[in-house]
């Protein structure tokens, strides 16, 4: 299976293909077989990721702010010790037009020679990302699109599903 990890190729490429992957994500929408759809990502995400060194690239980390729960909060501040005050003044800001709570800059401040310096107790986003191991894959497809130019897996499972469904529009 030949996989793209080149960042500059994988972004020009989902600017090129931006109009085909709304096509795509709209029959994928429409397709009689969501479950059958699942088992398929889940089968190309073991594949694909086996193959793929995330520590290689951590792009997600430059890229993506996840969403930081009380509890992530309350574990994270722990792992740098920090008291939770502390940390989410100096660290954390609200999401745009929201009441929820994430980095206050990208890169993330913890990402060091892509490593996080607090891998042990990262925020659920994190340890879920890029989330194609999760259920119902159809009903999660802008964030598909969206990471298709962030992550060398996502944009490899989303490639190889195009061509097991011969979707060559």
């Amino acid at each position: 299976m030949k996989l793209e990890t080149d960042l500059t190729k994988i972004k020009k490429l989902a600017r090129q293909r931006d109009d085909q992957n709304w096509d795509f994500r709209t029959f994928l929408k429409r397709y009689d077989g969501p479950m059958e759809i699942d088992s398929l990502v889940h089968d190309l995400y073991r594949k694909i990721s086996s193959e793929i060194d995330c520590k290689q690239c951590a792009n997600c980390c430059r890229e993506i702010q996840p969403i930081l729960s009380e509890e992530d909060i309350r574990l994270f501040s722990k792992g740098v010790g920090l008291s939770v005050d502390k940390f989410t003044a100096q660290y954390l800001a609200p999401v745009k037009n929201s009441s929820e709570l994430s980095f206050k800059r990208q890169p993330c401040p913890f990402l060091k020679e892509n490593l996080c310096v607090n891998y042990e107790h990262r925020p659920r986003d994190c340890r879920s990302y890029p989330h194609l191991h999760k259920d119902r894959f159809v009903s999660r497809l802008m964030g598909m699109i969206w990471n298709y130019s962030v992550c060398p897996i996502v944009f490899n499972v989303f490639e190889h599903l195009k061509r097991e469904f011969r979707y060559n529009k």
